[in-house]
């Protein structure tokens, strides 16, 4: 779904799944700058948004998140996982309900899957879900922002900032009262400044939980029964996950970022050296330089130096090995 602010001035646009929206609007750090100083905007119009109503909403979606949400205050944001049966993660969600309905928005793409499989688990309880992207798009205001959310908006307020359920037909006339547009890739190295993974970027096919620290914040280890949560309680209680998220200082002085996909070997093994893991997202930041999220082994020293292919890296810890 593309956008009518990739009209903007200035305006340059995402590629691969963030397709539809600006990845930047001219000046990538000016960008990253007003972001974190809390001024702007981001039209994240390409996420999908699903809705989930009825009496049961909360308890039924109870029963197959891997987050607590039988008592979800109203307004109160949180997120949570959709696991395979062996604890795969499949779906991420980002969550608030607002007195009458859970209003979620997911990765561009895969609300269609998420719709089909919450359809299916329906069974007797008095909840509808809907696909409701092509009536509402995701706007983010930073954290610290100021900017007025228009009445009867829902909001979604975290930490980062706030996240808008605005009506699709309202996005180019908010715009223009709550500007500047901030791009994608500004939102992204915020992101990774602040270690958050994202589904299909820091998953693959057999991605769990722990390994990314969606311990606590998307998975609640306290709760009852749900898909996956074998696998869960298994690698809490009695072992460790075979990976580990880390954050990555590149070298600032390759020309190229080392892109997604890329191989990361010990730099003493030489380029011939074993494979112990892959860059997820590398991004340059306005501060920190080119920096960026990988997967490696759990068993690689923290102490290591690391190359993602040619690029010196040097890791900081985001989850524990």
């Amino acid at each position: 779904m593309k956008s009518p602010l990739l009209s903007l001035p200035g305006a340059v646009p995402a590629e691969g799944v963030d397709e539809g929206v600006a990845a930047h609007y001219g000046d990538l750090f000016r960008e990253q700058r007003a972001l974190a100083e809390g001024t702007g905007f981001v039209d994240l119009s390409h996420r999908g948004v699903v809705s989930v109503t009825g009496d049961d909403r909360l308890s039924w979606l109870h029963l197959l998140l891997t987050q607590h949400v039988s008592d979800l205050p109203t307004g109160q944001a949180t997120e949570a996982l959709i696991l395979s049966a062996h604890g795969h993660i499949e779906h991420a969600l980002y969550l608030v309900d607002d007195g009458t309905t859970v209003w979620a928005h997911v990765e561009p793409g895969t609300q269609g899957a998420l719709v089909a499989y919450l359809e299916s688990m329906k069974f007797f309880n008095r909840v509808e879900v809907a696909d409701r992207t092509d009536e509402f798009a995701i706007v983010h205001l930073p954290a610290g922002s100021i900017a007025e959310v228009p009445e009867g908006v829902v909001v979604r307020e975290t930490p980062y900032g706030r996240d808008l359920f605005l009506p699709r037909a309202d996005l180019e006339s908010y715009a223009e009262k709550s500007g500047p547009a901030v791009g994608l890739l500004a939102y992204e190295a915020l992101r990774v400044e602040h270690h958050r993974p994202r589904l299909g970027f820091e998953t693959d096919h057999r991605t769990i939980p722990h390994e990314l620290g969606w311990i606590g914040t998307a998975v609640h280890l306290q709760k009852g029964c749900y898909r996956g949560q074998e696998t869960v309680a298994r690698v809490q209680n009695l072992g460790k996950p075979p990976r580990r998220l880390v954050f990555l200082h590149l070298d600032g002085s390759e020309v190229h970022l080392p892109p997604a996909g890329t191989d990361i070997r010990l730099a003493d093994e030489g380029p011939d050296g074993r494979k112990i893991g892959f860059v997820t997202t590398s991004v340059r930041h306005h501060e920190l330089g080119p920096v960026a999220l990988a997967l490696v082994k759990r068993n690689v020293p923290l102490d290591a130096r690391l190359v993602a292919d040619t690029t010196a890296a040097a890791q900081e810890v985001v989850v524990e090995p």
